[in-house]
């Protein structure tokens, strides 16, 4: 059948609001108390939880702050001792990135998206409450080591060999490394939920270049995300390896090199930097338009900008190591990249001051924070170019002068912008109008107390004052500006305090405010305030999108829209096509559920195991974390009544998508993505310590027949496997068993892992030299997709035991074979890897 022509669609019949919205309470609401907020999986619950969870987690950051700021007010203090200020400067720095600024965009975006793409929940509810609770546990280790005096105290970015057993022989760097490791399962999960969520929730019609520029930045970020966020996570694995086995990845006597941690970790920390400008640039593109009366400038100008940045931001990884050594047609090739991305942020900027000049500026709140953005991030991207010229930055490298910079770009380019969010979407998340005055005098106070702070430090970093150091000597061109930073400092504190107790009061005391009061057209304004959880009473399609917020909101409320109500008592969502949004199927999202808590805990219990040093024991507790994917995957496919259902009249869907691809496919394909960029890292590593790495010689591995049968033998299963899956599959399609099909899809992939294991038996030992290790490496990531290989297979078979495999119903079989492809790949790349090592020796 084909999809049906969206601008054709009649309009449902009008209804009574108040029934119509009691109908869909009863089915999308919470569960009441405590335990219905813990088991909650609404965006919308779980998007204020991202953002106020991580506004605590930006109060403990800043207060670690002013204790530096306290520290390096006079010269020689003794407010700190050494130890202990290492730690604080690192908790500050790893607080500030990976528990407030990512989780602060995720938040918004969960909560903001589907409100805007005129849907009623993210693609995965599950997962972002599977991220929220790995977030908070997480950050609670974190914050606990510090208390417990055991925090990181190698500087955010952990840079080798001080981060190395020798140099950190107790628990701290483990708890960097397993902690924010554990922090970015909830950013990747973040990812796939919001880039699938924005390619395949739209509203009918709602083409993706008709779409919020809001939803562009977000969809630059998540891709950003799924690509920048593995080498990071591979680099923690690597280390943590090293310090728990003693695999030497980074151990220059045995042919390691630390340089490779500084390239995994720039690989992640560079794109940082636009992972947390792009949604910060999002909402400044919502909210100027707004304020000045008029449209934005440029659509598919800021597009392009965002397509460019996002291309560029991972060429400038090597920006920040112009002073390692780097070969000069390299560090001419990395300067001129990092200039070069100047080019799509001045884009957005003029495209901005254009917006504004046409339209009629209002001096609100908000707008005095987007006027503190344009003031402090202007400043800190020339300065940003300044480093970008290898002399200067080899003369300006590790001073208070890039810490300046850092903060001018971070702040500048992201507290500005979502503070100016934060008090633009308050009403909406509150249903409550601000209490004037208080706003604007916390304004001024962040935004004197920022300059005078941070400012400063660029002329302390000019007269050569290094950065991360505890004290310094008394030297009185340091001391008065030190002095002053500090004092600064607390002002900018005072602003924060004074901020955070303005959203109380709103919260709990502001008068109720009208629906839509900043007048704004697009969607996320055409709702109750606050928006009940299931955001609209009926979905908006082509017509009523043109209308805006105002003319569309009480037609929505009356159900004129598409798949009114929950006659069904189901959580039903319309899923559309990628590029113009076509009308595709029904989705049936999940219940509230403990599932994701539970399955956070077990995770964390295996984090805890390896942090204690329980070696052997903590892959025992990966035991209960498959069994609860497993009962994750059961209850998605749980039975359902597949009869088509009406979104509008005479319009009926399918609730499974015949040969479509369905969400999960479309989650998977982004999981396999951030999976291929995790395996081309490795691949890079194993490169770099063949070919870079000055260490000794890597050793022959001799590897004999044996070994290479066992590869050949486990490759050849795998192409077996992948045939099997492929004819079970349409043998299912074609309304026959497949049962004995699956079963030998199962059994050819255990013997394949048996065949892995005795080529593992044949590898030298890893503890020998660096690219033995990272051999082992190779082989254990392989071997890991195979284990999940059998484990899909497995599942296949156990619906097809239950007759739930089905013509139209074959999503977890058709996800089997799309993870065999990819394991296949990824072996032969791996074999084709070893081998050419062994044959460079």
């Amino acid at each position: 059948m084909s999809p049906p022509d969206v601008t054709a669609i009649p309009a449902n019949p009008p209804r009574r609001a108040l029934p119509l919205h009691r109908e869909l309470d009863r089915v999308w609401r919470n569960g009441p108390g405590l335990w219905g907020q813990v088991t909650s999986v609404s965006h919308t619950t779980l998007g204020l939880r991202f953002m106020a969870t991580a506004f605590v987690f930006f109060g403990i950051g800043g207060l670690l702050a002013m204790l530096i700021r306290a520290q390096l007010a006079t010269p020689q203090s003794a407010f700190l001792d050494t130890a202990l200020y290492n730690q604080i400067f690192t908790m500050h720095g790893s607080i500030m990135m990976f528990l407030f600024a990512i989780p602060m965009l995720e938040g918004l975006a969960m909560y903001l998206l589907p409100k805007m793409l005129g849907t009623r929940d993210l693609a995965f509810p599950r997962l972002s409450a599977l991220g929220y609770w790995c977030y908070l546990l997480g950050g609670t280790i974190l914050i606990a080591a510090l208390l417990a005096g055991v925090a990181p105290a190698d500087g955010w970015f952990m840079y080798t060999p001080l981060s190395g057993k020798t140099y950190s022989p107790g628990i701290n760097a483990d708890v960097w490394l397993l902690g924010v490791t554990f922090v970015e399962i909830s950013a990747l999960a973040a990812a796939i939920e919001l880039m699938v969520s924005i390619l395949r929730l739209r509203a009918p019609g709602m083409k993706l270049t008709q779409m919020p520029l809001f939803a562009w930045y977000i969809l630059g970020t998540a891709a950003m995300m799924l690509a920048g966020f593995p080498p990071l996570i591979l680099g923690s694995v690597l280390l943590e390896m090293e310090r728990a086995f003693g695999w030497p990845f980074f151990d220059p006597e045995r042919g390691g090199d630390p340089l490779l941690w500084q390239h995994l970790f720039w690989l992640f920390g560079h794109p940082e930097v636009y992972i947390i400008f792009l949604p910060a640039a999002g909402v400044l593109s919502t909210v100027i338009p707004v304020l000045c009366r008029t449209t934005i400038v440029g659509y598919g100008a800021i597009v392009a900008a965002i397509l460019g940045m996002v291309f560029l931001s991972f060429g400038l990884w090597v920006h920040h190591m112009f002073t390692v050594g780097i070969p000069h047609l390299a560090l001419a090739f990395f300067s001129a990249a990092s200039m070069l991305v100047a080019v799509p942020t001045a884009v957005q900027i003029f495209a901005w001051i254009g917006t504004m000049w046409r339209g009629r500026p209002e001096l609100k709140l908000p707008m005095l924070y987007i006027l503190g953005f344009f003031f402090t991030f202007v400043m800190g991207g020339l300065t940003g170019v300044m480093l970008a010229v290898v002399p200067f930055n080899w003369q300006a490298h590790d001073t208070a002068f890039v810490t300046a910079h850092l903060h001018y770009v971070l702040i500048g380019g992201f507290v500005f912008p979502m503070l100016a969010g934060v008090t633009w979407w308050m009403p909406l998340m509150s249903g409550r109008r601000r209490i004037k005055g208080l706003g604007e005098a916390a304004f001024w106070l962040i935004l004197i107390g920022f300059h005078g702070t941070f400012f400063l430090m660029h002329l302390t970093g000019l007269m050569g004052m290094p950065r991360r150091i505890p004290t310094y000597a008394d030297n009185p061109e340091w001391m008065w500006l030190n002095l002053s930073s500090s004092f600064f400092g607390f002002v900018m504190t005072i602003g924060f305090a004074l901020f955070t107790i303005d959203l109380i009061l709103q919260a709990g005391f502001g008068k109720r405010s009208v629906r839509d009061p900043w007048q704004a057209p697009s969607l996320d304004w055409a709702m109750a305030l606050p928006p009940p959880n299931y955001n609209f009473a009926s979905l908006p399609g082509v017509e009523l999108q043109k209308e805006g917020a105002g003319g569309a909101m009480l037609k929505l409320a009356r159900g004129e829209g598409l798949l009114p109500g929950a006659p069904r008592g189901r959580r039903e969502i319309l899923v559309t096509s990628v590029g113009t949004a076509r009308l595709e199927h029904v989705a049936l999202l999940p219940f509230n559920t403990a599932l994701p808590l539970v399955l956070a805990l077990a995770i964390c219990a295996f984090v805890l195991l390896m942090l204690a040093g329980f070696y052997a024991l903590a892959p025992v507790a990966l035991i209960p974390v498959t069994g609860l994917i497993w009962a994750w995957a059961r209850r998605a496919v749980a039975s359902v009544d597949a009869a088509p259902v009406e979104v509008a009249p005479g319009l009926l869907l399918p609730v499974h998508p015949e040969g479509g691809t369905t969400l999960t496919q479309s989650g998977l394909r982004c999981l396999l993505f951030a999976d291929g960029t995790f395996f081309a890292s490795l691949l890079f590593g194993l490169a770099f310590l063949s070919l870079v790495s000055p260490g000794p010689p890597l050793p022959a591995w001799g590897a004999d027949q044996k070994v290479l049968l066992s590869a050949l033998a486990g490759l050849s299963l795998l192409v077996t496997g992948g045939l099997g899956a492929r004819w079970a599959l349409g043998r299912v399609e074609s309304g026959r068993p497949a049962g004995a099909a699956l079963f030998g899809w199962v059994i050819v992939n255990l013997v394949a892992l048996v065949a892995l294991a005795a080529l593992a038996a044949g590898l030298p030992d890893p503890t020998r030299h660096a690219g033995d290790a990272v051999r082992a490496a190779l082989v254990a990531y392989v071997g890991l997709h195979i284990t999940i290989a059998v484990l899909f297979s497995a599942f296949a078979l156990d619906l097809a035991r239950r007759g739930e495999l089905a013509h139209g119903r074959a999503g977890a079989l058709r996800n089997g074979w799309l993870w065999q492809g990819y394991t296949l790949a990824a072996a032969a790349l791996a074999t084709a890897a070893l081998w050419a090592q062994e044959a460079a020796l």
